[in-house]
């Protein structure tokens, strides 16, 4: 994933301070030196600020920046005697070029998941795209689910106040091409659907509900520019709140990826936690093998299908967490003094050290892991059920190291769009009726 440095649009030339006048002095010789210093001056202020980007075939890291970063340089009023844009003098009717279009398409990418939701709006540049804004909460939408398969009302206004934060951002932004989405807490919840209606009355956001595999292709697009060169495998994984997804990719010349398999375990840290019942508590460390060990059965079948411990043994296999407890262990690891993204995500933790830092966690009461500023309250409780499966994962197969990605389906979401909007691009000024060959351009009308 590579976030394009483009530069900022330079300024417009300034136009000469001196014009001809009826009556002046000047030779005719240098009136003719003049004019084309002018027409010169007036093509180049015509395809400044204007240059729609590629959409590269890569993601790229968040990295909010200002609006200001990304604005062409303002207009400036027509001089006496400059020639009008392309556009204008040719007008609109059929055989004629059509105008460049508009300011670049900006993009919004919400994931709803069971424990957070999360929202990213940019813009397309050349290697990727640059975000402008984005958003997140933990809402725990899925909370409860596991018992009445029902999304209960204190969750679904948590839900729908954060929403309503991702809507006035949306609209304040002016985003054109948008998609949201929603994972397990709707896949399960019997109500989902009345829960999708209130959201579109009360925010004006379109919720889509998407399949366990749908989810999966996107965790892997929005991050697999951080497998690695040289490894012919990569075992993708998402802890979230109500189900962990494992993706098998192999790694196609070029950097492509290609899905092999992938797989939904009915476990996240929202529903594993209430399982075991291990909120606010200090959990002992038979209940905690218990996690590991219920997780490590759903494992088996992934690993009976795919044989991953075979060709993880010749050692071109990557694995690659994306998730909050990938990441808070990661910061964890680092000792950083509050989470930064810049140095977590693409990461590299040593199996042994997650194995013990998992555990070291674990073992601390619900006050010290509030305590730890990387981890936080709304974190203690959720943070040692996502141990457990990273774990279990870990032990399954005996990988030496793992990569952490912040990043996943908001970013699989965005990338995904960009790659279908055909964002033209213009390669510079060209004479106009002819193609760089300098064969007549053939105009197609369509009546």
């Amino acid at each position: 994933m590579s976030l394009d440095p483009r530069d900022r649009p330079a300024g417009e030339a300034s136009e000469g301070s001196g014009q001809n006048r009826p009556g002046s002095k000047e030779s005719a010789s240098r009136r003719k030196r003049r004019r084309p210093r002018r027409r010169a001056s007036n093509h180049k202020s015509e395809v400044q600020g204007t240059t729609p980007s590629q959409t590269g075939a890569s993601t790229t890291t968040e990295q909010a920046v200002a609006d200001a970063a990304v604005k062409g340089p303002s207009p400036r009023p027509a001089q006496p005697g400059a020639r009008k844009p392309n556009a204008e003098r040719q007008g609109a009717g059929p055989g004629n070029r059509p105008p460049l279009p508009p300011v670049r398409t900006v993009y919004s990418a919400i994931d709803l998941g069971t424990n957070n939701c999360r929202l990213l709006i940019a813009r397309p540049t050349r290697g990727g795209f640059r975000v402008i804004d984005a958003f997140s909460r933990i809402v725990r939408l899925g909370e409860g689910v596991s018992n009445g398969n029902m999304l209960s009302d204190a969750a679904m206004d948590r839900t729908i106040e954060a929403l309503k934060v991702c809507a006035e951002k949306i609209a304040r932004r002016n985003v054109t091409c948008m998609r949201h989405v929603a994972t397990e807490a709707c896949r399960v919840a019997d109500n989902s659907a009345e829960f999708i209606a209130r959201v579109k009355r009360e925010t004006g956001l379109n919720l889509d509900v998407i399949s366990a595999g749908e989810e999966a292709r996107l965790a892997v697009m929005g991050c697999q520019s951080l497998i690695a060169p040289g490894n012919r495998h990569a075992l993708v994984f998402d802890i979230g709140g109500g189900s962990t997804e494992l993706i098998w990719v192999r790694v196609l010349p070029g950097g492509r990826t290609e899905i092999s398999g992938w797989m939904s375990i009915p476990w996240g840290v929202v529903n594993l936690s209430e399982h075991y019942g291990i909120s606010g508590t200090t959990v002992p460390r038979d209940e905690y093998n218990k996690m590991v060990n219920i997780v490590v059965d759903h494992l088996q079948a992934f690993e009976d299908a795919h044989s991953v411990s075979a060709v993880v043994k010749k050692r071109q296999t990557q694995f690659l967490g994306t998730s909050g407890t990938v990441t808070t262990l990661a910061s964890l690891h680092l000792n950083l003094p509050r989470y930064i993204r810049e140095k977590v995500d693409g990461a590299w933790m040593k199996s042994k050290d997650i194995h013990a830092l998992s555990r070291s966690v674990a073992e601390m009461t619900h006050e010290e892991r509030s305590a730890q500023p990387c981890i936080g309250p709304e974190r203690a409780d959720l943070v040692v059920a996502g141990c457990a499966i990273l774990e279990a994962i870990l032990g399954m197969w005996n990988v030496p190291s793992l990569r952490v990605a912040d990043r996943g389906i908001r970013e699989g979401i965005l990338r995904g769009m960009m790659q279908l909007e055909n964002m033209p691009v213009r390669q510079g000024p060209r004479r106009r009726g002819r193609n760089p060959g300098g064969r007549p351009n053939k105009v197609k009308t369509h009546g």
